[in-house]
């Protein structure tokens, strides 16, 4: 039968359409099943020596991590032992203990930082070979776009009527036409693979700069330790050759030490409470959450103001500030940006007797904070510190019966160093409650 030849071309367009309409599946069900079952179970891939790397640094990467778990937890046992040795009797022994195992907890401590930097140079690596592996699929990508821009290019000035009446038959243009469609498929899901490509170098690009600044503060905690622990080894020294290794002698020493304490408490508590009456507090921002806890993770182990502890402990009935557990050595942070202000150790005029080791930080909003019983300080007098910045490490120095921080909160106006008449220079202010700036 002769058509005439606008209804060959009427035919051909909805044949075309019928079969594009069909699901997806039931094209090129030919394919023999054999052929795609002909893969041998023999047929191992080889890795590449890149490949094979990235394995063992996986490998030693997981090999750290079981390192680190097992460090933590022998800091937290030797931990437990050193407070059950602080709760006993007063006495030279236990302070030798303690000094002990003050120095075991440190020596964890710094083999954690030894290991953490370890694994932190195995991870920097592994996401450098991420980096590279990522920047090769982009070329490979950008590549594979650039060629089917060409094709579709040169296959643009072509329409779909043009198509079917080159071919000699209905198959032949359903394919052209299926093999432009392609293209186009090709094209927009290499663009979409290529800017998910783009997001993960951008994160694994972030990574890496935290686990280099990671490396930086880690390596910084591991100097300063090794200082407090090398301080430690020479406290103890000091301590026997002062009580000469007998208990009367060291019983003696305590009484002087208690005697001195009390002296001193008296005059920072009869200053203090005369600077808070000065407190202007229409100066003070109202509240708010301005301040983060100095120590991650901690907990507040005696409060502001009259606390039950105070009222028996303290002859002024008061503490003007927050205790907050800490083991000897911890990163002391900067609870708000600002200036460091004064940076002292009260245990060179009267051991045991104050604040010991302190840092006071000027905050720019009438807020003053003081950084109390350091093992060390990280930082100087004129330095301009960030929030969370390690400005120091806990201790025990000054008037403290164990390793922890106090934190106190200073009306800025009313804040000054004085020189006091028992502990030489001698923080002092109008102090108000952290916990409402927390």
């Amino acid at each position: 039968m002769n058509w005439p030849k606008h209804s060959k071309q009427g035919a051909w367009l909805l044949f075309i359409f019928l079969f594009l309409a069909l699901p997806t599946w039931s094209l090129g069900q030919s394919t023999s099943t054999a052929e795609t079952a002909e893969t041998s179970a023999t047929d191992v891939p080889t890795l590449s020596a890149e490949d094979e790397e990235k394995q063992k640094l996986e490998f030693e990467i997981r090999k750290k991590n079981f390192e680190l778990d097992a460090i933590k937890a022998a800091i937290k046992q030797n931990e437990e032992a050193l407070s059950k040795t602080q709760g006993q009797k007063t006495s030279l022994q236990k302070e030798l203990n303690v000094l002990r195992g003050q120095q075991t907890v440190l020596t964890k401590q710094i083999q954690q930082d030894q290991t953490s930097l370890e694994r932190l140079g195995l991870e920097i690596k592994s996401i450098t070979y991420d980096l590279q592996d990522i920047q090769e699929e982009v070329v490979t990508k950008r590549q594979a776009i650039q060629e089917l821009l060409r094709i579709m290019q040169r296959a643009d000035a072509t329409n779909m009527m043009t198509i079917i009446l080159r071919n000699n038959s209905l198959a032949e243009s359903i394919s052209e036409i299926k093999s432009l469609a392609d293209l186009n498929f090709r094209l927009t899901s290499d663009i979409q693979n290529l800017r998910n490509l783009n997001t993960e170098y951008t994160g694994k690009l972030k990574n890496l700069n935290e686990k280099h600044n990671q490396v930086e503060s880690q390596a910084f905690n591991l100097k300063n330790r090794k200082v407090i622990l090398a301080n430690q080894e020479s406290q103890r020294k000091v301590l026997l050759k002062e009580t000469k290794n007998q208990e009367e002698v060291y019983q003696e020493h305590l009484k002087n030490v208690y005697a001195q304490q009390e002296l001193i408490a008296n005059e920072i508590e009869a200053l203090d409470a005369k600077l808070r009456g000065e407190i202007n507090y229409a100066q003070l921002p109202t509240s708010g959450k301005i301040l983060i806890l100095p120590i991650s993770g901690t907990s507040i182990t005696q409060g502001y103001g009259a606390t039950s502890f105070a009222k028996s402990g303290y002859r002024g009935k008061w503490h003007n500030g927050l205790d907050l557990w800490a083991s000897l050595g911890t990163p002391i942070l900067s609870s708000a940006a600002g200036k460091v202000v004064a940076v002292g150790d009260q245990d060179r005029y009267c051991p045991r007797g104050a604040y010991g080791k302190f840092i006071v930080v000027e905050h720019g909003n009438n807020l003053t904070s003081l950084y109390a019983h350091l093992s060390r300080s990280a930082i100087s007098v004129g330095d301009i510190v960030k929030q969370g910045q390690t400005i120091g490490y806990s201790g025990s120095t000054g008037y403290a019966t164990g390793p922890h921080l106090h934190l106190t909160v200073f009306a800025q106006p009313t804040f000054k160093m004085v020189g006091s008449k028992s502990c030489g220079p001698m923080p002092q202010g109008g102090d108000v409650n952290p916990s409402k700036y927390l």
